[in-house]
């Protein structure tokens, strides 16, 4: 059985999506098998995998509708191992559509759990928000990977986030772990930035990894080329960060099996 990680915060701007699809290419090119679910109606996830956002007639919108199966939204991608199920901005009306619904933050538990055979890794890169989109990442995950900026609000809104967790454990998905918190864009140059990484460090302790995503401009260039990091520029340093985060999480799960 694969596992199921979110990548979420409610905080925009955090590197959830730059993680979502360059952790993707990282693990396909360690040679695990990825599927990565477009969650947030932004679709950057999708369009940083060099998927037309406009072509996308059938995806996360449908799966959670239940009007198309899993198998029939999968998309394969350029990135070596890594499939996707892309979002469009039809999206944002699901959280409207699902309000009436029966066992709503379960929609995508149901039937992401038949793909989880065909996967080491499943991946849901979440909007910036705690709303049914969220939840139903959370309610469907095994564990959550919080990113965090390292900038001067980094911590704010992080205490109501680790409630919605606690609170999903409690009420929907009690076996929802979480992988870890991931600081991301470092500036070592910058006093501020080593501040947040000690604060974060001394608060959460082991549950923070140790890897750690600097800037880099190379990342912020490659979604605009719709190439993950790894495609766009290997040798480059955000390349190095995520497949060290990578390695990171094949290590810590070798060791739960």
């Amino acid at each position: 059985m694969g596992k199921i990680i979110a990548i979420a915060n409610q905080k925009g701007g955090v590197g959830k999506t730059t993680t979502s699809v360059n952790l993707s290419a990282s693990l396909g090119v360690l040679e695990k098998k990825v599927l990565l679910i477009d969650a947030d109606p932004q679709a950057n996830a999708t369009s940083g995998l060099g998927i037309d956002v406009e072509s996308v007639e059938q995806g996360t919108y449908q799966l959670l509708e239940h009007t198309k199966s899993p198998k029939e939204v999968v998309v394969k991608t350029e990135s070596p191992n890594v499939d996707i199920i892309p979002a469009h901005i039809d999206l944002v009306a699901i959280e409207i559509e699902l309000v009436d619904k029966d066992n709503r933050e379960y929609m995508l538990k149901e039937v992401i759990r038949d793909l989880a055979s065909e996967y080491d890794y499943i991946l849901i890169d979440c909007a910036p928000s705690l709303g049914l989109l969220t939840l139903n990442a959370l309610t469907a995950a095994d564990s959550v990977i919080i990113p965090i900026q390292c900038e001067y609000f980094a911590l704010e809104g992080l205490g109501k986030l680790l409630n919605t967790v606690k609170s999903v454990q409690k009420i929907h998905n009690n076996n929802l772990d979480i992988e870890g918190m991931l600081l991301t864009m470092y500036d070592s140059r910058l006093r501020l930035s080593n501040q947040v990484v000690e604060e974060v460090k001394k608060h959460f302790g082991d549950m923070v990894f140790e890897t750690i995503i600097q800037r880099n401009v190379k990342l912020s260039e490659a979604p605009s080329y719709g190439e993950s990091i790894i495609k766009y520029d290997a040798s480059s340093k955000g390349a190095a960060n995520y497949l060290n985060l990578a390695n990171e999480i094949l290590n810590k799960n070798k060791e739960k099996v």
